[in-house]
């Protein structure tokens, strides 16, 4: 019989992964405008709880709702499980109570963006901003889930008091990464709806001062995006030189899915931001969190062996 231990950071895992699905079939429904599948009806579709004839838009966004609700009640229980299998103030019980409040917030911001209309060909910049809270949110639900994942396993407790340069270091790195996240959320959503048949016809449309705002806001994120993985790539390279085996392996992913999302970012460019590439990149920009949030915590925890960042 597998241990409490084990099977806590097991059923945590195998919560993350699912929740990684999710979030990448929910960017499908973005990229194919299939948001307003169940028109402005929140939680049935179109007034039913199941639908006579779906067509295909109604077919992915069913989907979506129905896996997030599983979604949800994993989430529900990973926090049961954590009071059951650890101790009262162990880390692992908090990281689930804060992932179960990021989870009902991504609830209700999906919910928004459906009952305020803010999907399929909605141009406005209230939509802008319910995109870039909901990346935000996004992120700090797989970060608690993930910390959730690491003290399950036996993570230690980490602080921010006390610990000088190295927290602000962690939290430049974790701060960068949140900024590109949402840069580039707005930028997939220009991409969305406003395609373009050459790099020639982007360039221009971004480029123009008559453009619409969310064209001329995909300028600013390959911008973002380049400063963030620089600084992260940095700090995590400060953590390989004399660090502990805890902290290398997380400032290894980091630096390696820096280099990647670099990578897809460019191609994602010359591609003019096919489907399939934006859900690889925003799949590697969940990865890429989740490493650095490992390695923040890892980090926080040294204690007397955490990196110099003051160099």
């Amino acid at each position: 019989m597998i241990p409490a231990v084990d099977r806590l950071y097991r059923y945590g895992r195998a919560t993350l992964a699912y929740n990684i699905l999710v979030i990448l079939w929910g960017a499908f429904v973005r990229a194919s405008g299939s948001g307003a599948g169940c028109g402005s009806h929140w939680p049935l579709c179109n007034g039913e709880v199941i639908p006579n004839a779906p067509g295909t838009k109604m077919l992915v966004e069913l989907t979506h709702r129905a896996t997030s609700g599983v979604a949800l009640l994993l989430v529900v229980g990973l926090v049961v499980l954590a009071w059951k299998w650890r101790p009262k103030g162990h880390p692992a019980r908090r990281a689930a109570m804060l992932t179960m409040i990021f989870m009902l917030m991504e609830a209700a911001v999906g919910a928004g963006l459906v009952l305020f209309e803010l999907v399929a060909d909605n141009k406005s910049m209230a939509r802008a901003m319910f995109m870039a809270v909901h990346l935000m949110n996004t992120f700090f639900l797989l970060g608690f889930m993930t910390l959730t994942v690491h003290f399950a396993r036996g993570g230690r407790p980490y602080r921010w008091r006390g610990q000088g340069r190295t927290a602000w270091g962690v939290g430049l790195g974790l701060g960068a990464l949140i900024a590109a996240g949402v840069s580039g959320a707005v930028a997939a959503l220009g991409d969305t709806l406003f395609p373009v048949s050459s790099l020639a016809e982007a360039f221009r449309q971004d480029l123009s001062a008559t453009s619409h705002f969310l064209i001329r806001l995909r300028l600013l994120h390959p911008v973002i995006a380049a400063a963030a993985g620089v600084t992260v790539g940095l700090l995590a390279a400060r953590v390989l030189t004399g660090s502990s085996p805890a902290q290398i392996r997380p400032a290894r992913w980091v630096v390696g899915l820096v280099f990647l999302q670099v990578l897809a970012g460019v191609v994602n460019v010359m591609l003019l931001a096919p489907v399939w590439l934006q859900i690889v990149h925003l799949l590697l920009a969940d990865l890429l969190w989740i490493a650095a949030v490992i390695l923040g915590a890892e980090v926080l925890a040294a204690g007397d062996r955490r990196p110099d960042f003051s160099g």
